[in-house]
């Protein structure tokens, strides 16, 4: 990232605004090599500097995996709350660019998310054509008939309201009721309508891994920093 000035980058992550700079930098709260910056157009490397005593959080790329509860929506809209970016540190959502989740997990829906500010890796990630594997634990209420795994994997499956069957996916059956099912694309509620269009309506649904990234014993609504190179 080329240098700023210290006002935009204090804007830029999220620590304040351009107006307020002036205000910080006159405190010392912002400091290079030991030294307190004290002009807010000073040009800086935002990795260079401390803010408070720490590094600039995400400099170049905010890249986290979000392990996402039960009931939580994933949107920016207050009148949806509770919202997964209320699990995070507040100053990200002040952020220019804020973060966004990668693809989305409805309410009942839990499991692992990816939350990022970098366009183009979500568009990687999300694009069918890139093929990065998405797994599912599913649980359902009526056992599953026969020959599903077939009808998952034949990439004929044509859903209500859409021009294209999915593509193929797989489906590991573990017991009457439950399976892991591997995806590598995302269509509206597509997990839930694949099975509900063979009479297996879903009573749970959660979202173990995207490409090489698992959840590990990261805990319900907890977080932690990943690189683009762990999604294999």
């Amino acid at each position: 990232m080329p240098d700023l000035r210290l006002d935009q980058l204090l804007s830029q992550f999220g620590y304040c605004s351009r107006r307020e700079a002036a205000a910080w930098t006159k405190n010392g709260r912002v400091c290079r090599g030991g030294q307190a910056l004290l002009r807010p157009d000073q040009r800086v490397a935002p990795e260079e500097v401390l803010i408070d005593g720490a590094p600039v959080e995400f400099p170049h790329r905010l890249l986290v995996l979000l392990h996402k509860p039960l009931g939580f929506a994933c949107s920016h809209d207050p009148a949806e709350s509770p919202l997964i970016y209320d699990l995070l540190p507040t100053r990200w959502a002040r952020r220019h660019p804020a973060p966004f989740s990668i693809g989305r997990l409805d309410r009942d829906t839990s499991g692992l998310l990816l939350i990022t500010d970098d366009g183009p890796l979500c568009h990687r990630l999300t694009s069918p054509r890139h093929e990065v594997e998405k797994t599912y634990h599913v649980t359902v209420a009526t056992p599953f008939p026969p020959g599903l795994a077939d009808c998952f994997s034949s990439g004929t499956l044509l859903l209500r309201g859409e021009a294209k069957p999915c593509l193929p996916a797989r489906l590991d059956i573990t017991s009457a009721h439950t399976a892991r099912l591997f995806l590598r694309e995302g269509k509206y509620h597509q997990v839930r309508r694949m099975f509900a269009s063979q009479g297996c309506p879903v009573t749970a649904l959660h979202r173990q891994a995207v490409g090489a990234l698992t959840l590990d014993d990261l805990p319900p609504g907890a977080w932690r920093e990943v690189s683009p190179d762990q999604l294999g």
